[in-house]
């Protein structure tokens, strides 16, 4: 039987390279120690995975390597908490548990033909990374590409050599920003919500997707709908918000909806249904 059968069997796997983001966000690939379950994991943009740390416990992290590149599954850790610390303290040759691919994922099909908008904030740029790159692995399928990118500070941005990479693409139009003013930064400064509203992006034929802090989303979503971009055609991915994920503890709730189940991804639209509270 297939081992991508049961995404809920946990499959041990290895640290094989550890890149420190910021100082508190790590990015750990992780090979699964089956040659045949590694060849076998299959997901797609937007899905997550649950690492556990073995004495410690598990946690929720999007996959943040895209389903086109398949040599290791990339994951960014935010230290937050005791699971995060512990995540933090491994190496490379360490071992965790790997549990999925768990959750909906980005609508990739619908998205095809279409002008893309990301926009994202700090380690939210985590999701969005998984699906751009997926998304450029398979450029001609879709349309124009734009990139909107804020952290705090110069030093809170992840993915800084693949950001100067895209930033030297032609194909694409990356644009970061950061919350003030800092020393030896020449880009933009502003929050991302006010950014976006600057830069006035088409909304005809494009579809937006953000992830990044609540409040940021909440504003985001706010100036995407001023700038004409209809519910369905802004998405957002909720993942911060699963805990056991799959469905058990029903922590994840939004009103009758659980993230883990019927998530982590959404558009605006299927928020709207919902209580206002995500």
């Amino acid at each position: 039987m297939s081992k991508r059968a049961n995404p809920y069997l946990p499959q041990p796997g290895t640290i094989i390279d550890v890149v420190e983001e910021t100082p508190a966000i790590k990015t750990f690939r992780v090979v699964l120690d089956d040659p045949e379950a590694m060849l076998d994991f299959r997901f797609l943009p937007g899905q997550v995975a649950q690492l556990s740390v073995f004495g410690a416990g598990e946690a929720t992290f999007v996959i943040n390597s895209p389903p086109t590149r398949m040599e290791y599954l990339q994951f960014t850790v935010l230290r937050t908490g005791e699971v995060t610390a512990r995540l933090h303290a491994l190496g490379v040759g360490d071992h965790v548990g790997v549990r999925g691919p768990l959750g909906n994922h980005f609508p990739v099909a619908q998205l095809r033909g279409r002008d893309l908008l990301f926009v994202g904030g700090g380690i939210g740029m985590a999701p969005l990374r998984t699906l751009l790159l997926y998304v450029l692995d398979n450029r001609a399928d879709f349309g124009h590409l734009a990139l909107l990118y804020g952290a705090r500070t110069p030093q809170d941005f992840c993915f800084g050599e693949e950001l100067a990479t895209w930033g030297a693409r032609r194909d694409i139009d990356v644009v970061r920003t950061v919350d003030a003013p800092a020393e030896g930064w020449d880009g933009r400064v502003g929050l991302v919500p006010h950014v976006l509203e600057e830069l006035r992006p088409t909304a005809e034929g494009c579809t937006a997707v953000t992830c990044g802090p609540p409040v940021m989303i909440r504003f985001t979503v706010q100036a995407l709908e001023k700038l004409g971009f209809g519910p369905e055609r802004i998405v957002t991915t909720l993942e911060r918000r699963m805990k056991c994920g799959v469905g058990l503890c029903g922590r994840c709730n939004i009103g009758s909806v659980l993230v883990c189940r019927d998530g982590p991804v959404f558009t605006k639209a299927e928020l709207d249904l919902l209580p206002n509270d995500y």
